[in-house]
């Protein structure tokens, strides 16, 4: 019976050569917008990570804070569980810093140096959100050594709020375009359905199985799944390389490239058969 149906399946893609071509392509395209939505998603994923250990606390020291206790502060800093690294930069580097960044070397008219030194924080990812971030600043600003405490907020904060909507309106279009699909697939599904309608009603006369006449159509599906699952693969393998080589690595993003092959490679069958299967719901042995 299995093989009757794989035959009867390969017999539908000779006789409906532009349904199954127009099946083949809209379940590719689906595929393709599918994966590059969930990357989009991924790569924000990553991009909001990087962001978030890379944020940085600026915590001034006071000038009457002696050299020799800088270490003993350092080493209290390092204790505290919701920092990643910290890093102490002298009054001497500050200078070279404002210089280096503004192109002014206030040395040539002051002979003292009035930047203060300082303590650069960077948190733990998972302390880098709004709320830790107020009480740490909160509890460094207490310190007895800090005179100020300086942290680009607004800054950080836009970023992080545009990367929460941008991800918003990649579910939205992916659900979208994943909708469209089921459509064009299931338009696909009716239009091979109406041209085999005589021949599905000799078939219900001389008593075929219900099974008999499903399957066939379903394997046809996810047949045109595969491929069209080969195609999408095939695609952002170049996508990839490209990206990759010109771009940036994709390595950190796509950390599971096996189980990224296997979901690019099953996402089409599924899709195809689903929709086949919704399609084939009204089919009864009916005369």
């Amino acid at each position: 019976m299995i093989k009757f149906w794989i035959k009867e399946a390969f017999k539908l893609i000779a006789r409906s050569k532009f349904s199954f071509f127009l099946s083949l392509v809209s379940i590719t395209l689906s595929v393709i917008l599918i994966t590059l939505s969930v990357f989009i998603i991924q790569f924000s994923n990553h991009f909001e990570q990087e962001l978030k250990s890379n944020i940085v606390i600026s915590v001034f020291i006071k000038d009457k804070i002696a050299k020799a206790e800088i270490d003993s502060i350092k080493s209290e800093m390092e204790s505290f569980s919701f920092l990643k690294s910290v890093d102490y930069v002298s009054k001497d580097e500050a200078a070279e810093i404002f210089v280096k960044e503004t192109g002014e070397d206030f040395r040539k008219i002051l002979d003292y140096n009035p930047l203060p030194a300082s303590f650069n924080l960077k948190l733990k990812s998972e302390y880098a959100v709004n709320d830790s971030i107020k009480k740490i600043i909160k509890d460094l600003s207490n310190l007895s050594w800090s005179d100020d405490v300086v942290f680009r907020q607004d800054f950080y904060q836009k970023i992080l709020s545009y990367i929460d909507k941008g991800k918003v309106y990649v579910f939205t279009l992916t659900g979208l375009i994943f909708l469209v699909s089921i459509y064009l697939v299931y338009s696909t599904v009716r239009l091979i359905l109406n041209s085999k309608y005589s021949e599905l009603e000799t078939m219900k006369f001389v008593g075929a199985k219900l099974s008999t006449i499903k399957m066939p159509i379903i394997l046809n599906s996810a047949l045109a799944g595969l491929i069209a699952g080969f195609a999408a693969l095939a695609i952002s393998i170049l996508l990839y390389y490209y990206a990759s080589e010109y771009l940036f690595s994709l390595d950190q993003i796509i950390r599971d490239k096996y189980l990224f092959v296997i979901i690019l490679l099953s996402t089409g069958p599924l899709i195809g058969v689903f929709v086949t299967i919704i399609s084939l719901r009204k089919i009864s042995l009916k005369i």
